[in-house]
């Protein structure tokens, strides 16, 4: 026990390592969002995994699946846009095709910024939230930071993707927008073109990857602003919420 309070004491001295945080967050979460409210706001090592294990996953996607099979079976699932596309004629229906494969794998290439920008854009809104209806004290650099660590165990579900692609993937089922069996959608609709849209939506957030994170964010949030843990808990599932009811909404709006 002894050399167990030493090594806490040298811990919170001297700063955890970062892979030490990243370890911990599946580990020991509180130790990772302590240092960081420390001070220790170095977030490069989380965003570097998460960088790699999704060019993992688009590796999968392009060696197994295949781009442009990957954009026809979204057409597929969405009959509107189906039969839009299917009335244009053969010239405009091919660079239609194109433009929708350069942009499904330019979004690829691109997701590490599209990951940089999207955690630094709901940091700002989980910030004011904590502090402004909360009273914590949160600095960006710390809830942008605890965002990019809380953020790993999408990991998990980026690579049992890919596993699941390289061992069992059926390319003309293959969905993009629901790539990993990890949420309620994947068991209930088995093909999502039969399936209300609404509540294909709604199934859809019930994921245990992204509930996972957002205890995560939860926990983290509330060490770094310095308010109660249930206060954190309010702020990320009150988003959480919103957004659901917001997917919904456009679901209900376009089917």
């Amino acid at each position: 026990m002894d050399d167990l309070g030493v090594q806490s004491a040298s811990e919170a001295a001297s700063g955890l390592s970062q892979w030490q945080r990243v370890a911990y967050i599946f580990s020991a979460p509180s130790k990772t969002f302590d240092d960081i409210k420390r001070g220790n706001k170095s977030w490069w090592m989380p965003f570097v995994i998460i960088a790699i294990v999704g060019y993992i996953l688009f590796a999968a996607v392009s060696l197994k699946i295949g781009m442009q099979t990957t954009v026809d079976n979204q057409i597929r699932l969405d009959p509107k846009t189906e039969e839009k596309i299917a009335n244009l004629p053969p010239d405009q229906r091919e660079m239609q095709e194109k433009i929708s494969v350069g942009i499904t794998e330019g979004f690829f290439i691109a997701n590490p910024a599209v990951v940089l920008a999207g955690i630094a854009l709901f940091s700002v809104g989980l910030m004011a939230t904590i502090n402004f209806v909360f009273g914590g004290k949160a600095t960006f650099a710390s809830v942008f930071t605890m965002w990019m660590y809380a953020s790993l165990p999408s990991i998990v579900k980026t690579l049992l993707g890919a596993v699941v692609i390289f061992v069992a993937g059926e390319p003309d089922t293959f969905n993009i927008k629901n790539f990993a069996p990890t949420n309620l959608a994947a068991f209930l609709f088995p093909n999502p073109a039969e399936a209300n849209k609404a509540l294909y939506a709604l199934t859809s957030w019930m994921d245990a990857i992204t509930i996972w994170t957002l205890v995560l964010l939860g926990i983290g949030i509330a060490t770094v602003a310095g308010v109660k843990r249930s206060s954190g808990y309010i702020a990320v599932f009150g988003w959480w919420a919103i957004f659901i009811l917001f997917s919904v909404g456009v679901a209900l709006a376009t089917s």
